[in-house]
């Protein structure tokens, strides 16, 4: 009796929602608390794993799964009143019935990812590689399902099993290898595009031969039975491809750009997706077949295919798609793996699935010519497993193909062959980065004849006015040519819209895109540039770079060495308010300005924008600007002076030049600083840096005497100008100002003067004057340099640009802090 009460109550069904717990409930006692508490739990892991793995290079997926499988039996679960409390045997099917609806949208965005057009223009090439790569371990997933059928797989059926294992050997997870690619800077290469065409080619054969697993594992298994499930199969596909697609591509053509997508036809997607994945669970095949072949079949042309992602990605991936491997770690019980037979056969699979699909990738890619260290790179990133891999095991646990131990064998071999893909990568192939060398990497040595060459970068839309009103007014009016190249920053997201737009990539070596005649050309910052270069004498290119923060510099700085710019504009991190502060939009630009800084092939400036020439484009016509040159000496203000003076070519600018002097001890003294020079290399632009550590100077190889003779030159040139050209002379004022205090005397300047825009240089290389006041003050933004931090005060009104001229000196990071106290004069 005791025994049925026992069975009568794990089999009972949960309400849904409780009274709460003042009527008597216990709220995880029903079913809607419950699935609240355990998404929760789960999410909170993997999160937290994802945390601690990203230092690693690891994609997520890694974190999901090992968060499933500490939630299952082979960890937490062991305890018996974790498992009756948090997962009841009751609960189960309700967890199951969401991840399964979860994955059928996750699926439907893959789909979306997956390019048909794309595919039809593989060439022989991948084709074979492909075909290689699936062969191979196909074959060698067969001769292992000899061995463990004999040994540890005795109770399951023979065919399928044989089917699921090849199957789960030979696939590659394409959304996991297209993260890898994109965070390690490859997709885009030749061994990206190549892996990328290939593992498109694995992804559709993997389902159909899931198809045919899944065909091959139901409960009747006659050859009329499984040649219907095939047959219906195909027709579904004819039927998709020849009715569907059509009114698909109608849908898609019916949205527009600059219009959000109607909601009607949203609401026929979705439902199509429904509608497809209960067609293939009728026929017999997995619900999910239907929701991937309904997401292949979208046009990728388009606003429609991404306003679709962008309704569910972040709904689906963040909530629903963790549930599926919480389901999955409940089934994987690692403990089950406890003898030495075991072990030795976890060994044995793994290392049949390394060999047979980087061995199948590598010989098919060295025989159509591909370098042999780009082979095996491709062998490796073709290893990739992931979500997808996880999917052929459930199902195949799911009936009874697989048992619970060599399931658990085949959710390691996942596991380690994902986790070994990016270190491997990483250590086998480094791809050589060759720019063609160039000397003109400063203002300060421009040759008129040639063009000049800058490099601006863009957060958004807010920075687009400001970057075309300067650069309109550093065009001047002299017949050579500006270049402007536009970098669109963006931070590379765990959102699958990111990688959909860094697979519709421009092929020059990183992650840009800016492509006519496509979507991404009609973005709102290319087009806004594209319009500027159209109206302008200036030529324009908009690219987009997206990048993770911590690397995002890398971009910036080939592009400059590869487009051989003479300056970098870098935005501030910060936007301003109304109220003349300055609030923070991504604390990771901060990071980003500080390693360009470190980092860059030529000069740099960072523009505090409070409104260059206004909120809006100013035509060329209309353009009144007074610049302001701050100059103390040193080779950062006469890079100033530089941008300075080319600004002053055009008609609507003038420009002001302010000496700063020392008033104590008149003009005698304007040698450069004397710093005690010390062993400590600046730590400056390192992320863990406070920003109140101190302000750091490279002085090493520091020439006093020939800095002051190029201070002088610099303004002599000023000097000269004026007085050859009486025009010139009333653009272009001089004036020596001769203070007790620099910063107070700057900030003085920058409010009481009626400037739009201040030129300042960051003041590395100071003069003793700057150096002797140093002492007590405590930086805020240190890459800004002492008098770029000052000019961050919102009593400043003027925008303020703070140049860093480019030193190859520099480049092999010797730099020496001025603390305070360490700074002598130099007698």
């Amino acid at each position: 009796m005791a025994n049925t009460t026992t069975v009568t109550t794990v089999c009972k069904t949960m309400a849904a929602t409780s009274n709460g717990i003042w009527q008597g409930d216990i709220p995880i006692h029903f079913a809607l608390p419950l699935i609240i508490i355990q998404m929760l739990i789960v999410v909170t892991i993997t999160r937290t794993l994802a945390f601690f793995f990203k230092p690693l290079k690891q994609p997520r997926v890694i974190a999901e799964v090992v968060g499933g499988i500490l939630l299952g039996p082979s960890a937490l679960g062991k305890n018996t009143l974790y498992m009756t409390s948090i997962f009841p045997k009751q609960s189960i099917i309700i967890l199951e019935v969401l991840a399964q609806l979860g994955l059928l949208f996750f699926l439907f965005m893959v789909g979306l990812e997956l390019d048909i057009k794309q595919i039809r223009k593989t060439g022989p090439q991948a084709m074979a590689i492909s075909a290689a790569g699936i062969t191979v371990p196909f074959a060698s997933g067969v001769g292992v399902s000899f061995v463990l059928h004999n040994t540890i797989a005795g109770d399951v059926k023979f065919g399928p099993f044989l089917v699921f294992m090849g199957v789960a050997m030979s696939i590659t997870a394409f959304p996991v290898l297209a993260r890898i690619l994109a965070e390690r800077k490859l997709l885009t290469t030749e061994v990206g595009q190549l892996a990328m065409s290939v593992a498109a080619v694995d992804d559709v054969m993997a389902w159909v031969l899931l198809a045919l697993a899944v065909a091959l594992s139901g409960n009747n298994t006659k050859p009329t039975v499984v040649a219907w499930v095939l047959l219906c199969g195909i027709a579904f596909i004819v039927v998709m491809f020849v009715l569907v697609q059509p009114v698909m591509k109608w849908v898609a053509n019916r949205s527009s750009d600059n219009e959000p997508v109607q909601e009607i036809f949203i609401c026929l997607t979705f439902a199509g997706v429904l509608a497809a994945g209960f067609t293939t669970d009728l026929i017999g095949i997995h619900s999910i077949f239907g929701a991937f072949l309904f997401g292949l079949i979208i046009p990728k042309e388009g606003p429609f295919a991404g306003a679709l992602v962008e309704k569910i990605e972040d709904f689906i991936s963040i909530l629903f798609l963790p549930l599926y491997f919480a389901a999955s770690g409940l089934k994987t019980n690692i403990g089950s793996i406890h003898s030495a037979q075991g072990f030795g056969l976890l060994v044995l699979v793994i290392s049949v699935a390394c060999v047979g699909k980087v061995c199948g990738t590598f010989l098919a890619a060295t025989a159509t010519k591909v370098n042999p260290r780009k082979a095996i790179t491709l062998g490796v990133l073709m290893n990739t497993k992931g979500l997808v891999e996880l999917i052929v095991l459930n199902i195949g646990k799911d009936r009874g193909v697989l048992n619970e131990e060599t399931f658990a064998i085949m959710v390691l071999m996942a596991l380690f062959t994902t986790f070994i893909t990016t270190p491997l990568v990483m250590a086998i192939y480094k791809p050589a980065r060759n720019p063609l060398p160039y000397n003109r990497r400063k203002l300060a040595m421009e040759d008129p004849k040639d063009d000049l060459r800058i490099l601006s970068c863009v957060h958004g839309m807010k920075n687009v006015p400001a970057m075309i009103n300067l650069t309109e007014g550093t065009r001047g009016i002299r017949k050579r040519a500006l270049r402007l190249y536009i970098l669109h920053l963006m931070q590379l997201s765990e959102r699958t819209s990111a990688i959909m737009i860094v697979q519709r990539a421009r092929r020059d070596g990183r992650p840009f895109f800016n492509q006519r005649n496509t979507a991404d050309s009609r973005d709102q910052i290319v087009a806004a540039f594209e319009t500027y270069g159209q109206l302008s004498k200036v030529t324009v290119r908009p690219m987009t770079a997206i990048s993770n923060f911590e690397d995002m510099h890398e971009d910036i700085c080939a592009t400059a060495a590869d487009k051989r710019t003479a300056m970098i504009i870098l935005p501030f991190h910060k936007s301003q308010r109304l109220d003349g502060q300055f609030e923070t939009t991504a604390p990771g630009y901060r990071i980003v300005n500080q390693k360009v800084l470190q980092h860059a092939p030529c000069s740099v400036a960072i523009l505090i924008d409070r409104g260059v020439g206004g909120s809006a484009q100013v035509a060329p016509n209309n353009v009144e600007h007074k610049v302001a040159v701050f100059f103390f000496g040193g080779p950062d203000d006469r890079e100033a002076l530089a941008y300075g003076c080319r600004m002053a070519e055009h008609p609507g600018i003038q420009l002001h030049v302010i000496r700063f002097l020392n008033s104590n001890i008149g003009t005698t003294s304007r040698d450069h600083v004397g710093v005690t020079v010390g062993t400590e290399i600046s730590s400056e632009l390192k992320p863990g840096t406070s920003p109140g550590s101190g302000y750091h100077f490279a002085i090493q190889g520091l020439d006093q005497g020939q800095e002051r003779k190029m201070d002088e030159a610099a303004l002599e040139l000023i000097r000269k100008g004026k007085q050859e050209d009486s025009s010139e002379a009333q653009k272009v004022t001089f004036e020596e100002v001769h203070v007790g205090e620099p910063f107070e005397a700057v900030l003085e300047a920058a409010r009481t003067r009626n400037h739009d825009i201040i030129l300042v240089g960051r003041s590395r290389r100071p003069t003793e004057f700057v150096a002797n006041h140093l002492a007590h003050r405590h930086p805020e933004y240190s890459e800004l340099g002492p008098f770029g931090d000052a000019l961050v005060s919102p009593d400043v009104r003027a925008s303020v640009l703070v140049f860093q001229q480019h030193d190859a000196s520099l480049e092999k990071n010797s730099a020496t802090k001025v603390s305070a106290g360490k700074a002598s004069a130099d007698v």
